[in-house]
């Protein structure tokens, strides 16, 4: 009987240690994933980028592709602008955006939404058409990214509210305002989140290119392909780690879920050869849409070089769209 105690005792030790264990390896599983994909400092380490945006090898027509992208952050340098700096309605963040000017006075702004490592820089190529079309461009940094003070990501689901602070100050500031959103791959999910919410009369169009349909959904997506680790326990943990920095679960972030409340008429843009965003979600976030909405296919397009693989049919079915409303 004494030794039966004895060995008991010892069974419950040893299970108490390896059930600790098992508890601190999930959590560091979980840490590791939320510190290289979700923070900034995460994203400043160039190999940890490249394999959080799945950069691979380049062929000829990507790297041709990514030259003509390139060329919007020359324009974005070059061009006159001023930097904004507002009160956060939801944190004690200051939120920063580039504001450009028209040539002449106009009643239209697009906020420009940029993606997942990108930055107001990165979206040059449709801030300078949107610019030649004769609107005032606003783009904001996103958590985490370029002049934002925030040291987390939240990809698009805080993200939203940020930029629903940036329609209130358009609003406030130019009561006729007429207010477009475009949003890219994270910035579309933004986009989208957005206009789930209440918004104001003055946002009359969203354009939503090749965004994700839930943060779930698009880093399931991610750890099977980029980092080849399995959903459990990484993203549980993942998910868990990013319940207690950035106080929201990552199937709540749900671009779908917002887009069935949605009263904005939206454009759907996706790439048929987009593996980063694949190219299935646009059927997702587009039957899921409770307003007026169209969908285009750019044929033989990588994740976000929709603009530069086909930019007439790019953009005459977005000025198209935005004519009806505007």
């Amino acid at each position: 009987e004494c030794f039966m105690k004895k060995n008991t005792k010892k069974v419950l030790k040893t299970a108490g240690i390896v059930s600790a264990s098992a508890a601190a390896t999930y959590f560091l599983i979980g840490n590791f994933f939320y510190y290289v994909t979700l923070t900034k400092k995460g994203l400043e380490n160039p190999f940890v980028a490249k394999i959080a945006s799945g950069n691979g090898k380049k062929d000829e027509e990507r790297l041709r592709l990514d030259a003509i992208k390139e060329t919007g952050k020359d324009w974005f340098a070059s061009v006159s602008k001023e930097k904004l700096a507002i009160k956060s309605s939801n944190s004690d963040k200051i939120l920063h955006a580039d504001f450009i000017f028209p040539e002449r006075p106009s009643d239209v702004y697009v906020i420009v939404i940029h993606g997942y490592t990108s930055s107001p820089a990165g979206m040059g190529i449709y801030a300078q058409k949107y610019h030649e079309l004769g609107y005032n461009v606003l783009t904001p940094s996103l958590n985490g990214h370029a002049d934002s003070e925030s040291s987390v990501i939240t990809m698009g689901w805080k993200d939203r509210l940020d930029v629903i602070d940036w329609i209130n100050f358009i609003v406030e500031n130019f009561p006729e305002s007429k207010i477009v959103l475009h949003g890219e791959s994270m910035g579309s999910a933004t986009t989208m989140m957005a206009t789930g919410e209440n918004l104001p009369d003055n946002v009359k169009v969203a354009v939503a290119d090749c965004g994700f349909t839930s943060v779930w959904d698009i880093f399931s997506n991610k750890i099977k392909n980029n980092f080849k680790m399995h959903e459990f326990p990484t993203l549980y943990s993942a998910n868990l780690v990013n319940k207690m920095y950035s106080g929201f679960d990552f199937k709540e972030a749900s671009a779908v879920e917002q887009l069935k409340k949605s009263k904005t008429p939206t454009i759907f843009i996706h790439g048929d050869k987009d593996t980063f965003v694949p190219y299935e979600m646009l059927e997702k976030v587009y039957e899921a849409c409770a307003s007026e909405k169209e969908k285009v296919t750019i044929e033989n397009s990588p994740h976000a070089r929709n603009a530069c693989v086909d930019p007439e049919l790019y953009w005459n079915s977005i000025t198209n769209f935005i004519n009806k409303y505007i």
